[in-house]
């Protein structure tokens, strides 16, 4: 058994030390400097060095003894203080090991891979001591980013993974979704850095099941020291929810770096197919190190998943996604067969002899070294090919799941977060940017864009279609269109954001009258001033919330200009008068079309067109649907508007009416019920109406529907309209008659049969509604409560309306005289009080007549 031991002891150490040399091998100075230097800085604590914090912290890593290049370093700095460091004590120390893992010494390590260590501490490092280590290891994060190395840091108590702990969803760490499939991970790519050999390889596989009691004969026999290994357990039977939450995660990571994830992907669709019969990959390397099989490239974790995955798909007969995977591992190890190196090293060897397996030509093999400078269409197909692997691993992982009737091992807040994340990178909505670059190339500006509109009872489809051409006819006839919409902003959207249209490209346009070069080109400016490209990823808490509208754009009359119609004409208006959406004699709204562009919180990128008589309401009910009543302001809201005439004036009533409306929905302060907005369109009265859950609108014929909608109690019965010009009206009421303020005139029916209702409004013309039902004094109370509330002006029929309180009559039979009394109400001699106390308006009539 000594001797077995031994044996393995001098295998493992072999190939650690090979894996440490190949991690350095082709990398440059700065991280090989990182790559060695971080075990010291860990083991000591010292003022000169990187991750230096005053007071205590808990350092030394067991069982460490620099290395020449180490102690070199130590030596220099040892001369630069000019005395020498204190030696650290021997024994159990505060951190275990130290070890990198992932693609690091693998085939998939290349000069842009960032560094995951795992420090590995012991399980009686308190809180504090806990927490002070994870300071010190972000400030060599730090140090090691001004070198231009992304360094990750882990702090894994040795007791984690025996007690089933988990962290939180962030960046790099899984949260809940992954257990054992982590720690599967860790022992087939795991290499030493620093600290005590990793306990868990010197178990025979078929003795996993008995992994403790195994171990504990070991220590019994003396063949093993205790305390010479790292021993965070064995790979216990996995459940199938793991496999689920474990496979979620990798879709997550796969949206920044599809790629890199495809392998990972495909490996869990694997270990989920052979369930529950699955030997993992970690599994399959230990088995070949004890039979002393050095095969496969020295056990390259990499390769040896690439093994897995292809035997699996071959089995499935799934071709096109083994071709796929067969590409995302050519590009992630980057070698670039088709070009010279001066020295050949072990990867491109490596690489050369699997291309040679797979049958690749030479112009395949060049296109995928010239991925640098592939431009949309080469993107967009590979976009779509990675999409669509990704979406069959995800319709396979639900399969999954309903086959093992799982309950998830994931926490409901991961799930969340994970499929959010899906969800607004994959999900394919009318309206939404799809973004189709993920890492696949760095560069896809063009030289020319050329937008041409199609009108209606043309071959082809009306709307917009790009070209990246020089609009000359032979280019644009023998190329086929980058991209269709029917409107506009949406193409020039999707040219900005997905990196396209630069400030360099030269842009042309072919559209008719509906817009011109100048029109495009500051369409263009506002969105790139208005819109980085590149914003940091979403939190998990906003993934986890309701999507906000976080920057949004409004853009007016781009497509549709009613004030284009001016041009050379005599136009009659009033500036006393002057509204944009009821102009002139005409009451014409001067807003034809309105684009919405906006950013969420899910950084998913939207827009949506309006070109109807009513696009002002249908934008603004959009705008407000997309605002929960909790959610956050948007951080900008722009309006832009492209009108030849009135420009300023149409763009600056957009932008009060917009903000206004905007804080009628988020306003804490306004939570009564019938929150009412009034907006006169091309002559009729809109009003929108800012309720729990949503936003409606509701057109406003005239006075009584305007009161009653803004009711929480709607008068009932047959109301009878009569025409302003024959109306009689009592001769009573003549003498109260006020311009600039609304009267209400409430009327017993001479035959007893309800009540009939005459409104003078602030310019004196009148309603009449006959026989109405219904409580009068509800209809007060509710009618009044708007008016004390509201701190807007707002605009009902063609002026404006004062905050005076609206007043209220009865017409009274007294004496043999028909009379007007103040109508009787507690309810309104309350509200009158308190809207004067809160006040600075003069007295109403209300309150002239002292109602009691």
């Amino acid at each position: 058994m000594y001797l077995y031991i031994e044996t393995l002891k001098q295998r493992l150490d072999a190939i650690n030390q090979l894996r440490v040399d190949r991690a350095v091998a082709a990398q440059g100075p700065a991280f090989q400097q990182v790559y060695s230097l971080l075990p010291v800085f860990l083991h000591h604590h010292h003022p000169l060095m990187p991750g230096y914090l005053e007071g205590k912290m808990p350092h030394g890593v067991c069982i460490f003894t620099p290395d020449d290049h180490q102690q070199s370093y130590l030596s220099d700095l040892e001369e630069k203080w000019g005395s020498p460091f204190e030696p650290t004590v021997g024994g159990e120390l505060p951190i275990t090991g130290v070890y990198s893992m992932g693609s690091t010494s693998s085939i998939g390590q290349s000069q842009t891979s960032d560094l995951d260590i795992w420090v590995c501490h012991q399980s009686w490092l308190d809180n504090e001591e806990r927490s002070r280590l994870q300071q010190k290891c972000v400030m060599l994060e730090t140090w090691a980013a001004s070198l231009g190395v992304e360094v990750s840091f882990f702090l894994i108590d040795e007791n984690r993974f025996r007690h089933n702990e988990s962290g939180s969803l962030s960046g790099e760490d899984c949260g809940s979704t992954q257990h054992i499939l982590l720690l599967d991970e860790f022992y087939r790519t795991a290499v030493r850095l620093a600290g005590k050999r990793i306990l868990w390889n010197m178990v025979p596989g078929e003795e996993e099941a008995h992994y403790d009691e195994y171990v504990l004969s070991l220590y019994s026999q003396g063949v093993l020291t205790p305390n010479e290994w790292l021993d965070l357990g064995g790979l216990s039977t996995l459940s199938a929810e793991e496999y689920f939450g474990a496979s979620l995660w990798q879709l997550y990571k796969s949206i920044d770096s599809p790629y890199k994830a495809v392998l990972k992907t495909l490996l869990l669709e694997a270990y989920s197919w052979e369930y529950p019969n699955t030997q993992l990959l970690a599994m399959d390397i230990k088995q070949r190190l004890h039979q002393g099989e050095i095969v496969c490239f020295g056990l390259d974790s990499y390769c040896m998943m690439l093994e897995r995955v292809t035997r699996y798909l071959t089995q499935v007969e799934d071709f096109t996604r083994l071709d796929l995977v067969r590409r995302c591992f050519y590009l992630k190890v980057c070698e670039k067969l088709s070009r010279a190196r001066a020295a050949v090293g072990w990867r491109r060897e490596v690489l050369t002899q699997l291309v040679s397996e797979w049958g690749w030509s030479d112009e395949r093999i060049a296109i995928l070294d010239n991925r640098a400078n592939w431009k949309i269409e080469r993107v967009r197909e590979a976009h779509n090919e990675l999409l669509d692997a990704m979406m069959q691993s995800y319709r396979n992982l639900i399969r999954f799941a309903r086959r093992n009737n799982l309950s998830v091992s994931a926490s409901p807040q991961d799930i969340g977060v994970l499929t959010r994340k899906l969800y607004a990178a994959f999900e394919a909505l009318p309206g939404k940017v799809t973004l189709v670059n993920p890492q696949i190339s760095p560069d896809l500006s063009e030289t020319d864009l050329t937008f041409i509109h199609v009108p209606i009872g043309r071959a082809n489809r009306t709307g917009w279609y790009l070209y990246n051409q020089s609009p000359s006819m032979d280019s644009i006839i023998s190329h086929q269109p980058l991209e269709y919409n029917r409107y506009l902003s949406k193409l020039v959207a999707w040219a900005y954001f997905n990196g396209l249209l630069t400030s360099t490209t030269r842009l042309h346009i072919k559209s008719g009258n509906l817009c011109d070069i100048s029109k495009l080109r500051e369409l263009v400016a506002d969105i790139s001033n208005n819109f980085p490209i590149r914003l940091p990823a979403p939190t998990p808490k906003a993934l986890y919330s309701p999507c906000e509208i976080r920057h949004l754009s409004i853009i007016v009359n781009l497509e549709h200009d009613p004030t284009a119609a001016f041009r050379n004409q005599v136009v009659h208006f009033d500036f006393r008068k002057l509204d944009v959406f009821s102009f002139g004699e005409q009451q014409q709204c001067l807003v034809g079309s309105i684009d919405l562009l906006y950013r969420n919180s899910w950084n998913e990128v939207r827009t949506l067109h309006f070109n109807s008589e009513q696009a002002v309401l249908e934008a603004l009910k959009t705008i407000l649907g997309k605002m929960h009543q909790d959610a956050a302001p948007p951080e900008s809201v722009e309006v832009f508007c492209y009108s030849q005439h009135l420009r300023g004036l149409i763009r600056t009533r957009i932008q009060q009416l917009v903000s206004e409306c905007i804080e009628l929905r988020l306003s804490s302060k306004r939570l009564e019920p019938g929150r009412f907005k009034a907006v006169r369109v091309s002559g009729q009265t809109w009003g929108l109406f800012f309720e729990r859950l949503s936003v409606s609108v509701q057109k406003l014929e005239n006075a009584i529907e305007f009161y009653g909608a803004i009711s929480n109690n709607k008068l009932h019965g047959l109301s009878v309209k009569v025409e302003s010009s024959q109306v009689h009206l009592p001769s009573v009421v003549d003498g109260y008659a006020s311009e600039g303020i609304i009267q209400f005139f409430f009327e017993t029916s001479s035959d007893d049969v309800g009540f009939n209702i005459y409104i003078l409004d602030e310019s004196n013309r009148v309603e009449v509604y006959h026989h109405c039902e219904g409580s009068k004094e509800d209809l007060v109370r509710d009618v009044s409560r708007f008016y004390s509330s509201s701190h807007d002006r707002f605009t009902y029929g063609s002026s404006f309306v004062n905050f005076n309180l609206p007043q209220f009559y009865q017409i009274v039979s007294l004496e043999g005289r028909t009379q007007v009394i103040p109508f009787r109400s507690n309810v309104l001699s309350h509200l009158n009080i308190a809207a004067s106390e809160g006040s600075s308006e003069p007295a109403t009539l209300a309150q002239q007549y002292q109602i009691h």
